[in-house]
């Protein structure tokens, strides 16, 4: 399988399901941002799997209280048809302060089917 290269596009030229769960979850909208993924979708973040929407739900949930932080979208890439990837800029009470982070997502019917949270 070859290794698709990602292109930088604008960031408001990501689809609208990442969009819409983007500003939910800056919104600490659990449920909308819940809502963007299938019923089978898996996020990894911090090297932990959450699979399906109920797990995603308690992580959306455990993430907007653990700590306070503002988030800035800062670029966008599209690595195929149906993976985007988006890079933010967080700031705030958590273990040391600053981290960019990329969120690389996988569609699937309009919905994300997949997420991954690194750092950048």
């Amino acid at each position: 399988m070859s290794q698709s290269r990602p292109q930088t596009i604008a960031p408001n030229a990501l689809p609208e399901v990442i969009d819409r769960y983007l500003k939910a979850h800056r919104a600490h909208e659990t449920a909308a941002a819940a809502g963007s993924f299938t019923g089978d979708a898996t996020v990894i973040d911090d090297g932990n799997a959450h699979q399906g929407t109920a797990a995603i739900e308690r992580w959306l949930d455990r993430a907007a209280a653990e700590f306070t932080y503002t988030v800035e979208l800062t670029g966008a890439q599209q690595i195929d048809a149906t993976r985007y990837v988006a890079l933010h800029h967080l700031e705030g009470d958590f273990p040391g302060g600053v981290v960019d982070l990329r969120y690389e997502f996988t569609l699937r019917g309009g919905l994300i089917e997949r997420l991954v949270i690194e750092a950048a």
